[in-house]
């Protein structure tokens, strides 16, 4: 599936991409993280006009898929990655990854980086398929840090969560 920068008019479908595949935690028993809104148009943003926002898309040029990157201490963090479940176990996610993966060797980059969930199964297990490996707390960056404190802020530490760190 072709994955591409994403448009500024396509924020709203990032948005609803988010939405639909946020219901699949409801199913795992994780209901506050399926109800929780995904980042509004103006913290969106941001990361399309910085050039770290991708989408794969479908036969018609439609956004089924994205993921948006922020710079982290001179890695690329993935703030964000969401595949519309109509669209899901199809490998989009990883063709998002490795998108990201070849973006950051270009410029130079060492190593892709995320937190997510270590007990979703589409969350850590897959991450660690898709090649990152778990950090421990005495690895952590102060920037990595900083992203936990603000996911602790928001309420995710409800769920075991992990820094992952991917080289290239």
């Amino acid at each position: 599936m072709p994955v591409r920068v994403v448009r500024p008019d396509e924020l709203t479908a990032l948005q609803d991409i988010e939405r639909a595949a946020g219901r699949c935690f409801r199913d795992i028993g994780m209901p506050e993280i399926a109800d929780d809104e995904p980042l509004t148009l103006g913290e969106l943003a941001p990361y399309r006009e910085a050039g770290l926002a991708w989408a794969a898309v479908d036969g018609a040029d439609a956004p089924v898929a994205y993921l948006i990157a922020e710079r982290v201490e001179g890695n690329l963090h993935v703030e964000q990655v969401s595949v519309h479940p109509d669209h899901a176990r199809r490998g989009i996610g990883r063709s998002l990854l490795e998108h990201l993966a070849t973006v950051a060797v270009g410029g130079g980059v060492p190593a892709l980086t995320l937190t997510t969930f270590t007990e979703v199964p589409w969350n850590a297990p897959y991450y660690a398929r898709c090649g990152f490996r778990a950090l421990g707390e005495d690895a952590l960056t102060p920037g990595l840090r900083e992203i936990r404190a603000r996911e602790t802020a928001h309420g995710l530490d409800r769920w075991p969560r992990v820094c992952m760190r991917r080289d290239l």
